[in-house]
C-alpha cells in the first residue's frame, strides 16, 4: 500500500511527473543519456528550460515581454538577501506574518531600513493583517503569501499603490488564481508545490530590472546577470528544472489554475469541516476562517499526549508527515497541489474515527 504524504516539504509530487523524471534520468535524449548527464548548454536542455519558462508565463497569464522567469540555486533563503541587495536603496516595507517573513526582514535590515508595515506576531501569527502602514516612497513591499508553520494565507493581494510588490510564494505558488501582474517579483522554492528541492523560481518584472543592482555587488547576486543569460550564467540545477517543467505541463493538463484552485478548496474544506464539526476536540490554529491556508492545515488536540497518539496511529495507517512544526507543535496536514483527494478523504475519515474513540 502506498503512503499518504502530508509532509510540508519536500512534498508530494504528481505521480506522472515522478515517472517522467525517473525515465528521463535513464534516457532523456533517446541515445541512452539521462537528464542528469546532459550538458546545460545542449540544444536538448535549452528546449527544456525554454519550455518551462513559456509554460510558467502562460499559467500565470503574463507576457514574456513584461516578465522574465529565472531558475536559480540557493533556495528562497538566498532571495531573502538577494532582493534587498538589488532593490533596497533607502527603505522597504515588510508584512510579518510568520517565521519566514521575519527571516526575510532580518536579511533586508543588512542593506537598509525596514519598516514593519504590519505584524501578527502578538497573536502567534494566527491571522493575516487587514490593515498596514505602507510608505509611498518605499522601494518595495514584501509579503509571504502562505505560512507553512501557522497555516495562514493571503487570499486578497494588498493594494500597494505604485510601490512594487514582492512576494515569497514558496508554499502556495500556483495553488490558486491571483492577479500576478500586481507583482514586481515573485519567488518560490520549488520543493513545496512545483517540484523537487534544489531550484528556486523567480518571476521578475522586466521594467523593475532597471533598478536592480548596486555598484560593486557580486555578479552572481545581480538579477540582471541571470535575466541576460536566461538562467544559464552558471550551471543550473538541470534535473529539478526538468521536473518543474513537467509539473507545469501537469497543471495545464489538469485545467490550469482555475481547476487547481477548485480542487485545492475541496481538499482543504474536507479537513476543515471535520475540525469545525468537533471544536471541543479539534482546535483550529487560525483565528479567522478567511485566513485559513489551502495548503497547510494546522490544529491542536486537547493534550500533547493525544496529539502524539494521533500522529502514531495515523502512521500505522500510512499517513505520514502530520507532526506540526517543531516550533509550535500540534498537527499539520500539508495538502499541496499534488496531494490526491483520496489521501485527504483517508485523513478525514481517520479524524472522525479518532474523535469517536478518544473524545
Amino acid at each position: 500500500m502506498s503512503s499518504h504524504n502530508f509532509f510540508a516539504g519536500p512534498a508530494v509530487l504528481p505521480e506522472v511527473v515522478v515517472k517522467e523524471t525517473a525515465a528521463a534520468c535513464l534516457d532523456f535524449t533517446g541515445k541512452g543519456i539521462g537528464i542528469m548527464e546532459i550538458s546545460h548548454r545542449s540544444k536538448e536542455f535549452d528546449a527544456v528550460i525554454k519550455s518551462a519558462q513559456t509554460d510558467c508565463l502562460k499559467i500565470l497569464g503574463l507576457d514574456k515581454n513584461d516578465y522574465a522567469i529565472l531558475f536559480l540555486g540557493g533556495g528562497a533563503s538566498t532571495q531573502f538577501m538577494m532582493i534587498p541587495q538589488n532593490f533596497l536603496k533607502t527603505k522597504a516595507d515588510y508584512v510579518l506574518t510568520g517565521v519566514w517573513a521575519e527571516k526575510a526582514a532580518k536579511e533586508a535590515k543588512l542593506f537598509g531600513e525596514v519598516n514593519v508595515a504590519a505584524t501578527s506576531k502578538e497573536a502567534n501569527h494566527n491571522y493575516i493583517p487587514k490593515s498596514w502602514n505602507f510608505h509611498p516612497d518605499s522601494d518595495y513591499v514584501h509579503i509571504t503569501t502562505n505560512n507553512t508553520i501557522f497555516g495562514t494565507e493571503w487570499k486578497i493581494d494588498p493594494d500597494t499603490a505604485n510601490v512594487p510588490l514582492v512576494a515569497d510564494m514558496s508554499s502556495d505558488f500556483l495553488a490558486m488564481r491571483r492577479d500576478f501582474s500586481k507583482y514586481s517579483l515573485i519567488y518560490a522554492g520549488a520543493q513545496k508545490n512545483i517540484g523537487p528541492s534544489g531550484v528556486t523560481l523567480v518571476v521578475i518584472k522586466k521594467e523593475w530590472l532597471e533598478k536592480a543592482g548596486k555598484s560593486g555587488m557580486p555578479t552572481m547576486l545581480n538579477y540582471n546577470t541571470h535575466v541576460k543569460e536566461e538562467s544559464l550564467f552558471n550551471t543550473p540545477p538541470t534535473l529539478p528544472i526538468f521536473a518543474v517543467g513537467r509539473t507545469f505541463k501537469w497543471i495545464e493538463n489538469m485545467g490550469g489554475l482555475e481547476a487547481i484552485e477548485a480542487h485545492n478548496i475541496k481538499k482543504a474544506d474536507t479537513i476543515y469541516n471535520v475540525i469545525d464539526a468537533h471544536t471541543d476536540f479539534y482546535k483550529g490554529a487560525v483565528a479567522d476562517a478567511i485566513d485559513r491556508s489551502l495548503m497547510n492545515i494546522t490544529w491542536n488536540l486537547p493534550t500533547p499526549e493525544l496529539e502524539d497518539k494521533f500522529i502514531n496511529e495515523a502512521k500505522q495507517q500510512n499517513m505520514l508527515g502530520l507532526k506540526g512544526h517543531r516550533s509550535v507543535g500540534g498537527i499539520r496536514a500539508s495538502v499541496y497541489n499534488a496531494c490526491p483527494m483520496a489521501s485527504v478523504e483517508t485523513l478525514a475519515k481517520f479524524m472522525e474515527d479518532f474523535y469517536k474513540n478518544n473524545k
